[in-house]
């Protein structure tokens, strides 16, 4: 049988999609209101209510909480720094960017540590994080990124042979690869919901099916009422560019996802992958995976990366060509897999900001703030954003508000269809770069350095 497709994600379709519920009626007011109800707004809204439990807060979702990212993407409670450590060292000192990354090495273990004390059930498993090289252009840049590990010991990466690399999961061409232990496996949508749930046991009001329109100092606009709060928070990330003054800030990159039906013994007897490790591939347009509790592999990687004017999915829905795709890395990864067939498939969209780098801000005089930009990597972000908010809110002055992705200055993406331009042939010469070492060569392709340029990632 053909794999489920939509119905916003795997994830979300185990637990059984929920209706929205709770929608504004009117106008209202509070302390503190919260645009979105993925992990960033839902971790806010946790920590705000924890601290002062007599503080008002209501989070507004246009459709239901867990509904973008939070409840599609590869499940990896990473401590991924977005955009690396070499711009903030630059700008603010390497003490400044290590303690970054130290806090997000803190943040997978807070994230572990609150799941279990608020009876999360996340399927939560810390085996770190794998990364495999398959060319020797690949190969090439494991090496670089091992010389540049050596000078930020914080992040814990460490050069594997390919010995080392089969004997945590044999994947098929496997030259080498890295490890670090700061990540977990999790399942996206059971960690959302779950803290949805517990917020509303706080007493946080999600406004559900209520999508905002426009935020302004001190009021959340919205078709059925406006919320008035001193602390108006964007936490969208994806969807960012659906408010009105917002369509260059953040663009939507569109990833998408496959996962099969479970595995018999034998396959995984062939595989390895006896622990918890998370997995990744060296390649420009990267693929990232999981092992699910239940014997399945979930894959993720980029389809059509971009669509004109910034649009979005409709509830998860993917084309039977990026699932096609999806399923070639699979097989390619994995050929004893060829005889499993996939379950589901699905996308969604990541915040991306024009330098390729996440950051937390809040304005004192307009009471304005925001989380995101995570680009692919905030599961566990989302959790270090939504404390440094929550104190930036109190007006406190801490380690966390003088981490050094605290209000970056904001550069806007071009018009279109310079945009559109611009990423799909970025990402079309990461796909050639992709094709030519894999050929064979030793150096990373041209093309994909000079996309790098391109990009404003390097």
């Amino acid at each position: 049988m053909p794999p489920s497709i939509g119905n916003v994600s795997f994830w979300m379709s185990e637990l059984g999609v929920p209706r929205p519920t709770d929608r504004l009626v009117g106008d209202a007011e509070a302390d503190v209101a919260i645009i979105g109800a993925g992990y960033t707004g839902l971790w806010l809204a946790y920590y705000l209510a924890r601290q002062n439990p007599g503080l008002s807060v209501r989070v507004l979702e246009a459709r239901f909480a867990g509904f973008g990212a939070s409840g599609r993407n590869g499940g990896w409670l990473t401590n991924t720094v977005t955009g690396g450590h070499d711009h903030y060292a630059a700008k603010n000192g390497r003490a400044a960017a290590a303690a970054l990354q130290v806090a997000l090495n803190e943040t997978v273990e807070e994230v572990i540590a609150v799941t279990e004390r608020e009876g999360i059930d996340a399927e939560i498993r810390k085996g770190g994080s794998l990364i495999v090289a398959r060319n020797p252009a690949q190969l090439a840049r494991a090496d670089a990124f091992a010389r540049d590990a050596a000078a930020w010991p914080e992040e814990g990466f460490r050069r594997l042979s390919r010995e080392e690399t089969d004997a945590r999961v044999r994947v098929a061409g496997s030259l080498g690869g890295l490890w670090q232990p700061h990540c977990a496996r999790i399942h996206p949508a059971k960690l959302v919901s779950g803290l949805a749930d517990v917020v509303r046991g706080l007493g946080v009001r999600i406004h559900e099916d209520t999508p905002v329109e426009r935020i302004r100092p001190g009021r959340a606009v919205t078709a059925t009422g406006t919320v008035r709060a001193r602390h108006v928070i964007r936490a969208t990330e994806g969807y960012t560019a659906t408010l009105r003054g917002e369509r260059r800030t953040w663009v939507p990159l569109n990833s998408a996802m496959v996962i099969t039906e479970p595995l018999p013994a034998s396959v995984w007897a062939e595989i390895g992958w006896d622990g918890y490790d998370t997995l990744e591939d060296l390649s420009h347009v990267y693929a990232y995976a999981q092992r699910t509790p239940d014997g399945r592999i979930a894959l993720g990687g980029r389809g059509n990366p971009y669509r004109f004017g910034s649009r979005t999915d409709a509830d998860g829905a993917v084309s039977a060509a990026t699932v096609a795709g999806l399923a070639g890395i699979l097989r390619s990864w994995f050929p004893s897999t060829a005889g499993t067939p996939l379950a589901h498939g699905w996308s969604g969209v990541l915040g991306v900001p024009r330098t390729w780098r996440a950051s937390v801000g809040y304005d004192p005089a307009t009471g304005i703030g925001w989380g995101g930009g995570y680009v692919g990597t905030g599961v566990a972000a989302t959790n270090l954003a939504a404390r440094t908010l929550a104190d930036l809110v109190a007006g406190r002055d801490t380690d966390l508000t003088r981490l050094p992705w605290v209000d970056q200055p904001a550069r806007r993406w071009e018009i279109e269809p310079l945009r559109w331009l611009g990423i799909q042939g970025i990402y079309a010469a990461y796909r050639a770069a992709d094709r030519r070492e894999s050929r064979g060569g030793a150096q990373t392709s041209r093309l994909a350095r000079v996309a790098d340029v391109i990009s404003g990632r390097s």
